[in-house]
């Protein structure tokens, strides 16, 4: 099997997870910090699941799953331990052409979802293709040594500096060779040793006066 490597914008969608242990809460967990319409449907659930019912973030079923679940809804996992449910699930979703990610069960799914590093705006996706999720796994682990929170620090920096960048007129095709110096500079080094002054210079080099890391990190973007 070759999988084609995707990430979804799945904000304000509609995604259902079937299935309410352990498993099913950290799929559903995992849709609503990527701003989901989360639904549950399992006739047992965690207290996890509850809480987050009760606050309004999920919409949970406490009932057994049906077909008619499946409509209007963007993509599904099946997360329960019942072998011919998660058949079943898979087979709904076929037929409506939807996503489907049956946990621990790469043969009737139709993506599967890698091991991730996450730094921040920053995601490095493991995949084996069905292979070896334990060696995905070990990978991760390796990668999660080299990639900091520094990571995460440069984006939200080169994010800032873009929005800047955009508001003064500068064409498109003119940011490239700007950030590949800031990247080539070694101001990753800087930043995870918290040298503050020594980014100021280096910002002040590349991009001119009115460019300093504490303002760019303070600049309110939401």
């Amino acid at each position: 099997m070759k999988y084609f490597p995707v990430f979804l914008d799945i904000n304000a969608r509609n995604c259902l997870v079937i299935g309410g242990g352990s498993v099913g809460t950290r799929k559903a967990l995992a849709l609503v910090e990527s701003g989901a319409n989360v639904t549950v449907i399992s006739p047992t659930v965690t207290d996890t699941l509850r809480s987050l019912a009760r606050r309004g973030t999920i919409n949970l079923k406490t009932r057994t799953y049906c077909p008619a679940d499946m409509e209007g809804m963007f993509l599904v996992f099946g997360a329960t331990n019942q072998e011919t449910l998660n058949r079943q699930i898979n087979q709904d979703a076929e037929r409506l052409n939807m996503l489907c990610n049956i946990a621990d069960r790469p043969a009737v799914c139709n993506f599967i979802l890698p091991a991730t590093v996450k730094r921040g705006d920053l995601v490095i996706a493991i995949s084996t293709s069905g292979k070896s999720p334990a060696f995905a796994k070990e990978l991760r682990k390796h990668l999660e040594t080299q990639f900091g929170d520094e990571y995460a620090t440069l984006l939200t920096l080169m994010g800032r500096i873009r929005s800047l960048l955009l508001k003064e007129k500068h064409a498109p095709e003119e940011h490239k060779p700007i950030f590949n110096q800031i990247i080539q500079s070694g101001i990753i080094d800087l930043i995870k040793t918290d040298k503050k002054e020594e980014i100021d210079t280096l910002l002040r080099i590349i991009l001119g006066d009115g460019y300093k890391f504490d303002d760019l990190m303070g600049l309110d973007h939401g």
